[in-house]
């Protein structure tokens, strides 16, 4: 008997589902996201791929795994119910004041976002945690109850709580939480001390807020998907994807939303890991560009690269420490407001501009037929004649071409050009935004991009991978199969893993391993809690170590992995030689005699390495290239071979330009490229070196 795993992933623009049978055979499809009620999208696509397999939703017998956008939706749209936020007295402006710190030196109109709960819903209380842990001053309980009736009436829904030194000891908030769980159990509580137990008190205060402004809308959201789920016969509860590439079931991640912020984009990251193992390629670019956005992310050494602190809603061209910062493990990658529904407009300069505003699924781009009058990137690809209006998703969705090039007629007015310079000029600024961000996104991290093949996915990144791929000198770029649902495909093959961390602030040569063991042990606990939730055998747990370390004095840390539990041998010199080989590895140097501060100890718990793959597409008679549309290249209507992709062999050369159609995609790729199939079913499309085709 087939088993079957499903994978839903919920974008902006499109909903992708992704059934796979452990025979290899995968059904794949896409629909609208319905922005209003979320679900509905969820489950049209899950009946698109069940009947396509032609089967009930009880043989779907192995996993259920959700990649979503609604953490981040609602962060960036700020439709959120009213949130309160409790701190220690004192340090009532904590989101406002920040870090102190000016993201541009000098710019006087120096904007930063506002934070998700204003100061008169921040509320603070007389009690105090000294920075060693011991409690100076307990929470008094008839301040709480105070707060409580504050809360109600402002109609608060949720309250997060972030009290001074909380990470070493979090039994002040505790108390809040339990005052809260006996007078109002309606009223979520989020504790910084459960959420992001580290030091860097903003850091940790924003992190929280984050998650208690979420919490009303993901608990609620996941708890009707399980029982959803529950009503339609699925044997399993849904395992849900976070931000650091590991999933984790659906309960636990309801209580901690802040962990699903990268969800969809994660996926992307860690199946295009999956793709360089295959391929054999150590490092490359991940490019995704869906109907909403366009992510990028550097692999190397067949890994992603993960952070400990990322941001969400920059406020000034992406610039760093222009939006709220948030401390948890997640994948590192940029994204952008680039994708097929990004709008194109002219700006006071006369200049274009493309995004970073989109039109999302409602209305969506103007070919859409759904009321959209602002020209958008698709219809761009349309009035080039790169899309086909008769075969998007395969025919079972009509483009209205009409639409698109009156829409481009006025915008051409307005710049001055043609309709198919104006559709150009968008094609070619959308991907010059997207390389630019590529670029910036690998030289801040000390990576050289140039040489390294380019993954593209998504549903509008086949369509423009290839002038991406130039702009950043990439010299070969990868189509894999599943192309437009590789994000729901990823969930598919990534294991069940949740990243834990804990500030335990001491002096290498003063540790007290006693302490540190009973750290370690705490996260070991709590992993093994969110592993067992997951449905993951205990055989087959594993833990990972690591450490974050820094000269004493010293601002950043450098992060150590660790071979082994430290607890195991308490060698603290093995651990110094760890951290003096890779701090001169990163920055030249090592400082001889200088102290060594640990900072955080980090504990990563993870199951088994899923084996899943989706087997080679079939090949198909008809459909190489006979057929020719007109494309405008560059502002030169040219006659482009159309080929599909299905019937494309392994023994085939094809030379660009040309289009290369599926279902739920289209690849457009540039002359002076060669394209040629991979035995994995991948296509590959290799720039031309000296005038001659690519090997």
């Amino acid at each position: 008997m087939t088993r079957y795993s499903l994978a839903i992933d919920i974008g902006g623009t499109f909903t992708d589902a992704v059934l796979l049978g452990d025979d290899g055979k995968s059904y794949v499809d896409k629909t609208l996201t319905t922005h209003n009620n979320l679900l509905e999208g969820f489950f049209r696509g899950v009946d698109l791929v069940t009947e396509r397999a032609g089967i009930a939703p009880h043989e779907v017998d192995d996993v259920v795994v959700h990649a979503t956008t609604v953490v981040t939706n609602a962060l960036i749209e700020r439709k959120g119910p009213p949130v309160a936020l409790i701190l220690t007295e004192g340090f009532r402006d904590l989101l406002y004041i920040r870090e102190e710190h000016r993201y541009d030196m000098y710019d006087p109109q120096i904007e930063f976002a506002e934070p998700l709960i204003p100061s008169e819903r921040t509320f603070t209380l007389s009690e105090r945690t000294y920075a060693d842990g011991e409690v100076g001053l307990e929470v008094n309980r008839e301040e709480v109850l105070k707060i409580i009736e504050q809360c109600r009436e402002k109609d608060i829904k949720s309250v997060a709580v972030c009290f001074l030194n909380s990470y070493r000891n979090g039994s002040n908030e505790q108390a809040v939480s339990e005052i809260f769980a006996q007078e109002a159990p309606e009223i979520y509580v989020s504790l910084s001390s459960v959420i992001a137990p580290q030091m860097r008190e903003y850091l940790r205060a924003s992190t929280v807020a984050i998650n208690a402004y979420t919490v009303p809308i993901t608990r609620p959201y996941l708890t009707a998907l399980i029982d959803e789920l529950k009503a339609r016969n699925f044997r399993q509860q849904p395992l849900i994807m976070l931000s650091n590439g590991g999933v984790i079931g659906a309960e636990r991640a309801s209580n901690m939303p802040v962990r699903m912020i990268e969800s969809g984009p994660a996926a992307g990251a860690l199946v295009a890991c999956y793709f360089s193992r295959i391929f054999d390629i150590p490092d490359l670019i991940s490019f995704d560009m869906g109907g909403t956005t366009a992510k990028a992310c550097m692999v190397q050494d067949h890994e992603p690269l993960v952070t400990g602190t990322f941001e969400v809603d920059r406020r000034y061209r992406f610039k760093p420490g222009s939006g709220m910062p948030i401390t948890v493990p997640s994948i590192d990658m940029i994204e952008i407001g680039a994708g097929g529904g990004s709008i194109a407009s002219v700006n006071d300069l006369g200049l274009l501009k493309i995004g970073p505003e989109s039109a999302g699924s409602m209305p969506g781009p103007v070919c859409y037929g759904r009321g959209g009058t602002d020209p958008c990137v698709t219809d761009a690809d349309l009035v080039l004649g790169i899309l086909a209006a008769d075969r998007f998703l395969g025919g079972d969705m009509q483009l209205d071409l009409e639409g698109a090039q009156i829409a481009y007629d006025k915008l051409g007015e307005k710049l001055g050009l043609s309709r198919e310079q104006a559709a150009w000029g968008v094609f070619e600024v959308v991907c010059e935004q997207m390389a630019a961000a590529t670029r910036t996104h690998a030289t801040e991290r000390g990576i050289d991009y140039r040489g390294q093949p380019l993954l593209a996915f998504g549903g509008a990144g086949p369509v423009h991978a290839c002038m991406v791929g130039e702009l950043t000198e990439s010299p070969k770029v990868i189509y894999p199969p599943l192309a437009s649902v590789l994000s729901a495909f990823g969930t598919l093959v990534t294991p069940a893993q949740i990243d834990l961390v804990r500030s335990h602030v001491s002096t290498l040569g003063d540790l007290d391993w006693s302490s540190v063991e009973t750290v370690l042990e705490s996260m070991i606990e709590e992993g093994s809690a969110a592993l067992s939730e997951a449905g993951i055998r205990k055989e087959d747990y594993t833990f990972t170590h690591a450490v974050e370390m820094r000269y004493l004095g010293q601002q950043s840390e450098v992060r150590i992995e660790l071979p082994e539990n430290p607890c195991d041998n308490r060698d603290a010199e093995a651990i110094r030689s760890l951290f003096e080989t890779e701090y001169e590895r990163q920055y030249g140097l090592r400082l001889d005699g200088m102290q060594i501060e640990i900072v955080n100890w980090l504990v990563t718990a993870a199951g088994r390495q899923p084996d899943r793959s989706a087997s080679n597409t079939d090949m198909q008679d008809g459909g190489r290239g006979e057929e020719t549309r007109p494309v405008h290249i560059r502002g030169i209507a040219t006659e482009v071979p159309v080929w599909r992709r299905d019937a494309i062999t392994d023994s085939d050369t094809i030379e660009g330009p040309v289009i290369i159609e599926e279902r739920e995609t289209t690849i457009f790729v540039l002359e002076d490229w060669v394209v040629h199939r991979h035995e994995s079913g991948s296509l590959v499309a290799e720039k031309r070196t000296s005038g001659k085709g690519a090997n």
